[in-house]
């Protein structure tokens, strides 16, 4: 099992938290953080890049707009890809 390097976790509504994570790094460095989403509504995907602020992931889908909002906790998850009926 490989040891995960990113500095951020999200944080999800009825996942456990995980005992070992850190506080977010507010300060990024190298390439802008981003999530995969699944917009089930359209059938597409989008890119959703994390605030300069590093406290929330916010975006919208391409094709009806609705929005989408992840906010970035300790204690999150470390999954990229995420689904959004």
């Amino acid at each position: 099992m490989s040891t995960d390097p990113r500095d951020y976790k999200l944080d999800i509504a009825g996942l456990t938290p995980d005992a070992n994570a850190a506080a977010p790094n507010k300060t990024p460095s190298g390439p802008r953080p981003w999530l995969s989403v699944h917009f089930a509504c359209c059938g597409v995907y989008q890119r959703i890049y994390r605030a300069a602020d590093g406290t929330h992931y916010a975006g919208s889908c391409p094709r009806c707009g609705g929005k989408i909002r992840f906010n970035v906790a300790p204690g999150g998850t470390a999954a990229r890809f995420f689904r959004v009926e």
